[in-house]
């Protein structure tokens, strides 16, 4: 399937993942408050820093069904969003006009404080590189080793990096997934959990500024769906990444979660920490958790 901005990649035809550049924080100018310590002062600029991502009023249809009916949201940085909501309610159409791979028919996407929409081609390429995607079955390119896979997008988009730096950058990406040992293997003698691991890793070697997770762990038993929801966790943190994270699985909601959005019916049906919605007394709401 491919657009002006996007293709997703197949086994035939591999087409490179996304690669950011950091970019600093936008931070309000400070206030004259005089009451307020340098340290304090330091703490309510971060608080107070604009997110990452906002949208306002997004609606998307398609023929006669409206699949999102003005949806609100943010991410800070250094947040994981997790988007919960049962099958049809517009949770991956959400996450497609995010990346280019839907246009919505009304309402603002800001990444970065920049309107995607006002982008041209070249920008809206350019822009793309600084945000992930992990897919659900890792979409690895199965006629590559994992050195191959993790050496294509650096091909495409670190022209300048001697081969001998691209080595090192494989290697330690794929230290930090913790399979630096099936470097020389192909993706059909990798195991599910694996697979996944060797996808975050062939995303995370361009240090992306936001990851979009869609079902990371779908397919995967208990405990491999555990180590995977603890890695993006750890990815978090270690490369301080903002991330949107669709999933049904509850655990992994869980242990990934600052912050949860429900959608129903293509809105945003309730908002908070895993724990304060888990406590609610709506009764759709407490159908995810029992």
């Amino acid at each position: 399937m491919k657009n002006d901005y996007y293709t997703l990649p197949t086994a035939s035809e591999p087409e490179p993942d996304t690669l950011p550049e950091d970019t600093p924080a936008l931070v309000p100018e400070p206030t004259a408050d005089t009451n307020v310590q340098p340290d304090e002062a330091a703490g309510l600029a971060a608080a107070e820093e604009e997110p990452v991502i906002v949208i306002r009023g997004l609606t998307k249809s398609f023929s006669e069904h409206e699949v999102l009916r003005g949806i609100d949201l943010h991410v800070k940085k250094g947040e994981n969003l997790v988007i919960l909501g049962k099958s049809g309610t517009g949770k991956s159409v959400l996450i497609k006009c995010l990346i280019g791979l839907e246009w919505p028919d009304d309402g603002d996407i800001h990444i970065f404080g920049q309107d995607i929409s006002t982008l041209s081609y070249r920008e809206m390429n350019a822009f793309r590189v600084r945000i992930g995607f992990l897919f659900q079955n890792a979409a690895l390119y199965d006629s590559m080793t994992v050195r191959e896979n993790l050496a294509f997008p650096l091909r495409r988009h670190k022209k300048d990096l001697s081969k001998e730096k691209k080595e090192t950058l494989i290697m330690k990406t794929l230290d930090d997934v913790g399979l630096a040992d099936s470097v020389d293997q192909l993706p059909s003698k990798l195991s599910g959990g694996q697979s996944k691991r060797i996808g975050l890793a062939r995303t995370l070697i361009l240090h992306p500024e936001i990851m979009l997770y869609d079902e990371p762990t779908t397919g995967l038993d208990t405990g491999t769906a555990r180590e995977i929801s603890e890695l993006i966790c750890q990815t978090k943190t270690k490369y301080n990444i903002s991330s949107i994270t669709i999933t049904h699985d509850m655990a992994c909601a869980r242990l990934t979660a600052d912050r949860i959005i429900m959608l129903k019916d293509g809105i945003v049906y309730a908002e908070g920490s895993y724990e304060h919605l888990e406590q609610s007394e709506d009764e759709w709401i407490r159908s995810f958790f029992n």
